[in-house]
């Protein structure tokens, strides 16, 4: 097992802890924000999408003493996915139940679109899960670096300004700019295969 995929399965192996704080928070820390815009994007409001985040983190603690890492059987993040969804159902089925005041069946009509094994809804997700990982690994390294080569490898990788471009803002020469984006590229690259090498 290589040391990134050793790092993974142990994140998953502490998360059995419920007193193990720092795992809990590093795993909040990627996963509640998307489940969150999760959420959101299939109508919930800001309030309800908090709910579903506690839910589904709270469905997590009780289930994953019996989730069994097994990359052949699939992904964590697929598993999380079908918690969501479910999570999601159940909110909307209670809300049913209880009619809000918006008169808003937009998430019905979404949920009800996207089937059990629904392939758009897992690109979706996916996609939304690289979007919060890169975020995550970014604030993780960010301290790391220098002001000017994080500012290099911001505005050439992130905001799409040319290196030339670049090199000319900051007071640096291009081979510079080239040099502060490959250095942040390789490091953040290391902290996403600490949790997931799939990007």
């Amino acid at each position: 097992m290589t040391r990134a995929a050793a790092t993974r399965v142990s994140l998953l192996v502490r998360l059995r802890d419920s007193q193990d704080s720092a795992a809990w928070s590093q795993f909040t820390d990627i996963y509640g924000p998307l489940v969150f815009s999760f959420g959101r994007r299939y109508g919930m409001q800001e309030a309800d999408a908090a709910d579903l985040v506690q839910e589904v983190m709270g469905q997590v603690a009780r289930s994953i003493a019996k989730f069994e890492y097994n990359p052949q059987l699939g992904k964590f993040r697929s598993w999380l996915y079908k918690i969501a969804k479910r999570a999601a159902g159940r909110q909307y089925s209670k809300r049913q139940r209880q009619p809000q005041g918006t008169g808003d069946t937009a998430i019905v009509d979404t949920l009800d679109q996207i089937p059990d094994a629904s392939v758009d809804g897992e690109k979706i997700w996916k996609r939304q899960y690289r979007t919060q990982l890169l975020t995550w690994a970014a604030e993780q390294i960010h301290d790391q670096f220098q002001p000017h080569t994080w500012q290099a490898f911001w505005r050439t990788a992130v905001e799409g300004q040319s290196p030339q471009a670049v090199a000319e803002q900051l007071s640096l020469n291009v081979g510079s700019v080239y040099v502060a984006k490959n250095r942040v590229m390789k490091r953040l690259a290391a902290k996403v295969r600490e949790i997931d090498d799939t990007l």
